[in-house]
């Protein structure tokens, strides 16, 4: 493999980086979203049944549905985010290794040029 394929693979793997960091950070953002629904929910389920709200079938459904619906998110959530930086750790150690196996030379080897 040449340096300028070695070059090209390596920006190649950093646009990938790159874009598995956003997805990463997406699923961070659901994951709060996720957690924020699962404690809502409870909370409404918890004040309908201390009579503090008023209790309706509707608001009763609704609180449940908010916990499965966050618990269901945040599995999927946490188990997208692990695997996405799984990749990111592989993608940096290929570009870790490409970078490793171009020769790179010293800037004090370079001549200076007169101004």
């Amino acid at each position: 493999m040449t340096e300028e394929e070695q070059t090209d693979e390596i920006s190649d793997i950093e646009a990938r980086i790159e874009a598995l960091a956003e997805i990463a950070e997406r699923c961070r953002k659901f994951i709060l979203a996720s957690k924020v629904a699962i404690g809502g929910g409870g909370a409404l389920l918890l004040l309908m049944v201390f009579g503090l709200f008023g209790a309706g079938q509707v608001a009763a459904l609704g609180s449940i549905a908010m916990v499965l619906g966050g618990i269901v998110s945040l599995g999927s959530n946490v188990s997208t985010l692990q695997q996405t930086e799984a990749a990111i750790d592989a993608a940096e150690a290929r570009r870790a290794d490409l970078i490793g196996r171009i020769d790179l030379r010293l800037v004090d080897d370079v001549p200076l040029k007169l101004m």
